[in-house]
């Protein structure tokens, strides 16, 4: 299976116009989206974001991010579907998913506190049936990693994603949120990427077959 990992399009058009080209063009599976699709806008400007991908026929799996509505969560859309707080399935994997962010100074649309946060990763995990692939889908990277380093130097992911990461050690973690922290890291077995903003022309593609590989990549 060939996923197209994305996030942060901040309302970027020309951005989902690019991911869906980009899809064709690596003959992906599947498309993920780790959040932020609009920037503090409504669930009609959401819905014009997914539009270029679900001319696709393909599935798009995604959580809304921080500068999403939390309503985003409930969209109702023929082939995007929201992992948060869910699980849904493709071949021979689960996706699962929290999306929004750790409580920040800037209140931002949907945030949630680190006991939030955990409460939807497990009960998207209780949704599942097991499957070879456990791919999770997070807007917010785990915390203390090579992928939540701010501009400052200060960790900014979420503890709760980390813990989960440890204890539950999916195949692979999609994350954004921290547009600076692009890169690929890991925790114990789990591979973790943070594909970097589709608004600046950013993406990963990852191959799950005998083994996982993930190459970081341009719209």
């Amino acid at each position: 299976m060939k996923v197209l990992a994305v996030s942060d399009f901040h309302g970027s058009l020309d951005a989902s116009k690019r991911v869906s080209l980009k899809a064709q063009n690596v003959n992906a599976d599947v498309v993920v989206i780790s959040g932020d699709i609009t920037h503090f806008g409504s669930v009609q400007n959401a819905k014009e974001l997914f539009s270029p991908l679900l001319k696709l026929k393909m599935p798009v799996f995604f959580v809304p991010g921080n500068c999403d509505l939390p309503s985003l969560a409930e969209i109702n859309l023929k082939g995007a579907f929201c992992v948060h707080g869910s699980c849904e399935t493709y071949g021979n994997a689960m996706f699962v998913g929290v999306g929004g962010g750790p409580l920040s100074p800037f209140k931002t649309p949907f945030e949630m506190t680190e006991d939030e946060i955990m409460q939807a990763l497990n009960q998207s995990f209780g949704q599942c049936q097991p499957k070879q692939w456990l791919i999770l889908v997070s807007h917010t990277p785990p915390k203390n990693t090579k992928l939540d380093a701010a501009f400052s130097g200060e960790h900014v992911g979420s503890l709760s994603v980390k813990r989960y990461i440890e204890d539950k050690q999916p195949s692979i973690v999609f994350c954004g949120h921290i547009h600076e922290a692009r890169g690929i890291d890991s925790i114990g077995n789990t591979i973790i990427v943070n594909s970097g903003p589709a608004r600046h022309r950013q993406c990963a593609v990852a191959d799950l077959d005998e083994k996982i590989e993930v190459q970081l990549g341009y719209l």
